[in-house]
């Protein structure tokens, strides 16, 4: 048991909201355009399917070793949700270790956010003890490297599922 629970984290323009099964439909919107899949394959998931994925996801991992949490992006100003962001929590040998991962909506892109709401995650993620941050982002998503960049992730020379993968380490 990792004995993090995900919950509301404010920070500048942003607040990120615990996932919630009726975030399904404006989530869907905001994620419709097809080129967010570029790196990642599929397509848009309808809001049905995100109702689906998210009663499963706030449901929890059926390992209790494995903690999810998953956020919606909230723009405080527009009181409008922009996207995702999510860890996977484990214990290792070293102690509590995040795999993270962020998705904004094409019209919110070009303004920070993602840095912004990835940036607030990890620092969050560290004040509960988690002493590695792991990323792992598609060698031509120079986006998402940026952002990975931005928040202190450093790029390895390990690979998974053809993406490489990105290491902080919390002092």
């Amino acid at each position: 048991m990792t004995g993090i629970v995900p919950e509301t984290i404010r920070r500048g323009r942003l607040e990120l909201l615990p996932l919630s099964v009726r975030h399904a439909e404006e989530m869907a919107a905001a994620l419709s355009d097809p080129a967010l899949h570029t790196f990642i394959g599929g397509a848009p998931d309808t809001a049905q399917t995100l109702r689906t994925r998210y009663e499963r996801l706030v449901a929890g991992s059926p390992d209790p070793a494995v903690t999810w949490c998953n956020w919606v992006i909230r723009l405080r100003d527009a009181a409008c949700l922009t996207g995702t962001v999510q860890a996977t929590v484990t214990v290792g040998a070293h102690g509590r270790v995040a795999e993270i991962a962020w998705v904004v909506g094409t019209p919110w892109q070009r303004r920070g956010f993602a840095t912004e709401a990835a940036g607030a995650l990890v620092t969050w993620l560290a004040e509960r003890g988690v002493r590695t941050v792991v990323a792992h982002i598609h060698p031509d998503h120079q986006a998402s490297a940026a952002v990975a960049t931005a928040v202190g992730l450093a790029p390895t020379g390990q690979w998974h599922d053809g993406e490489r993968r990105w290491l902080l380490n919390v002092h």
